[in-house]
């Protein structure tokens, strides 16, 4: 990483000229050439109890984004210091998001878990100095004696213990006599202090459950605001970045390093990514999943990582979209259509083009050899020329879209209706002759032309159609569940909602809808993940749960044009 940037004559680190510009960079810049730090060293923490989402993401592109600014370095380390709410689960699937993202922590991947024993013995430290003390009040004690934020809390009872008293009740907590919430360990601080996070803060609290990396070695856990400060110095992490939320915490961390006279990183808060439409929130997620309102934490209408790999997003969108929005001190909310810009953007230069029909309706060209099958050349992608071209059948009998024909049609509509010719996409100009109706007066097929003098061509007379439709050949047509996701919330703030009721009544029952369809049969076989663009439909990716001879898509995210609009006026006529 080092290679990646120049150094100056002092050996400090330098900054490339076309670095972002944020306050984060501007205040690190300012720490070296101070000489605060001589180095720049951040890293990513989560708690292993939960998915990463998209907010995740900006905080992985904040830090990792900034090491490599700076020719630094980047850890991975998990806060796993809960084990009521941590599994092995969720540390895999972090490890597999970060590590799709694009960022690189080469060889420091870190635990919380590996420093506890560093941490009990400056727990020890605070008691010995008279700056900690074991507590016998329950919980619900504990929080009826922490006063409000305009009222002093009330000390303790137990407040005034001896250092040896201390020592040997917390020596005998770790040694597991005592039951769940009997004691913990608090900081002594100041229970008048407006930071209520001041008030003697519990540092450690009974819990015998096994851990999922330390078995059942510890009886006894870390709380986060004791843990997280300690693990940054442990590290050597000379900026930790984090969201605005825990700047009140800011003081408490300071405090414990202080007490215990050991390396201090700096910590600067930037505002958390707020986005329409959908939620950000491990609990809300939870309750989503647990309430069958989604099928997983990986279903794509979920804003976590892995719902958005399944529904076919890339990092390198994802990473332009945290580029785009910035880093601000403020929390806003973001449109939700800046990140599927973001998709469509990266989508139109990479996915190969394909057709698929989901809604079908059967054409027949009259006037086309019965039982001929003819393979045409069609471009993948024009946006690629590297992409190449593909062969696609086309035959007597297609399938068009039911929505690109109407037998009345309303103004403005220049797609196929009965006389009018339209184009095949790299086909032929086609005219409909005839409409085939079932005994209820529905359209089930239309009777055709097709001019062979217009093949992947205009007509050599020179006439002009208005329209261009998608198909695939009935014979090699293969069937497809096609899934379309679209918000996951009606209103961009679910929590808009009336008196008595909750964010899930904003749920969008149209959020999911399933067709089965019709794609060409070249693409049928691809393994999940494969990303493609339907021609007029949107952007679609190869599901988990496809298997041979059933492919599945799921919509990624719609074409930025006319046609939804137009969509969404013919269906209103109906």
């Amino acid at each position: 990483m080092e290679s990646a940037q120049e150094r100056d004559t002092t050996g400090m680190p330098a900054w490339r000229p076309d670095m972002p510009n944020d306050f984060i960079r501007e205040a690190i810049k300012e720490d070296l050439r101070a000489g605060r730090f001589n180095r720049v060293h951040t890293r990513f923490p989560p708690e292993p109890n939960a998915y990463l989402h998209i907010g995740h993401a900006k905080a992985v592109w904040i830090d990792y984004g900034i090491a490599l600014d700076f020719g630094g370095k980047f850890n991975l380390r998990f806060d796993d210091t809960n084990p009521l709410r941590e599994e092995a689960e969720f540390v895999e699937s972090i490890i597999e998001d970060v590590r799709w993202l694009g960022a690189d922590w080469e060889d420091r991947l870190f635990f919380a878990s590996d420093y506890f024993e560093q941490m009990y013995e400056w727990a020890q430290v605070l008691i010995r100095k008279g700056k900690a003390y074991v507590c016998d009040l329950s919980a619900e004690e504990l929080s009826a004696t922490r006063g409000t934020p305009t009222t002093p809390g009330i000390e303790s009872p137990y407040r005034n213990r001896s250092v040896e008293e201390n020592l040997d009740l917390f020596a005998r907590m770790r040694a597991g006599e005592f039951p769940d919430g009997a004691r913990t360990l608090r900081a002594k601080i100041d229970m008048a202090s407006p930071n209520m996070l001041l008030r003697d803060p519990v540092m450690y609290r009974i819990i015998h459950a096994r851990h999922h990396r330390q078995g059942d070695k510890w009886c006894i856990y870390p709380t986060y605001d004791w843990a997280h400060g300690l693990e940054d110095s442990i590290e050597g992490i000379t900026h930790s970045l984090c969201s605005q939320e825990y700047e009140i915490h800011r003081p408490l961390y300071d405090w414990f390093l202080d007490q215990l006279g050991i390396y201090h990183p700096r910590q600067i808060e930037f505002a958390r990514l707020n986005l329409t439409y959908t939620v950000l929130s491990k609990r809300r997620f939870i309750e989503l999943v647990n309430g069958g309102y989604v099928d997983g934490y990986d279903d794509p209408r979920l804003p976590t990582l892995a719902g958005l790999r399944r529904r076919g997003y890339t990092p390198e969108a994802i990473r332009e979209f945290c580029r785009r929005i910035g880093i601000a001190k403020t929390d806003s909310m973001v449109d939700i259509a800046v990140l599927e810009d973001c998709i469509r953007e990266d989508l139109n230069r990479r996915a190969p083009r394909a057709m698929a029909v989901q809604n079908p309706l059967k054409i027949v060209l009259v006037n086309y050899p019965e039982g001929h099958i003819e393979e045409l050349d069609v471009i993948n992608n024009p946006e690629d020329p590297a992409a190449g071209t593909r062969k696609v059948p086309f035959a007597r009998e297609l399938y068009i879209e039911q929505d690109d024909f109407r037998e009345e049609p309303p103004p403005k509509f220049y797609r196929l209706a009965p006389g009018r010719e339209v184009r095949l996409r790299n086909a032929y100009f086609i005219r409909c002759e005839e409409v085939v109706k079932d005994a209820a007066g529905n359209v089930v097929e239309l009777r055709c032309t097709y001019d062979p003098e217009t093949r992947g061509g205009d007509a050599p007379d020179g006439r002009k159609v208005k329209a261009t439709l998608h198909w695939v050949a009935v014979p090699t047509a293969v069937p497809a569940e096609l899934r379309l996701y679209d918000h996951l919330f009606l209103k961009p703030d679910p929590d808009d909602v009336e008196p008595g009721k909750t964010y899930l009544d904003n749920l969008n029952p149209n959020a999911l809808q399933v067709k089965h369809g019709f794609v060409e049969p070249g693409i049928a076989s691809a393994p999940p993940g494969t990303r493609y663009q339907f021609e007029r439909l949107g952007y679609f990716c190869m599901d988990r749960d496809a298997r041979p001879g059933a492919p599945v898509f799921n919509r990624t995210v719609t074409l930025r044009d006319t046609w939804a609009r137009i969509e969404k006026t013919l269906q209103s006529e109906r």
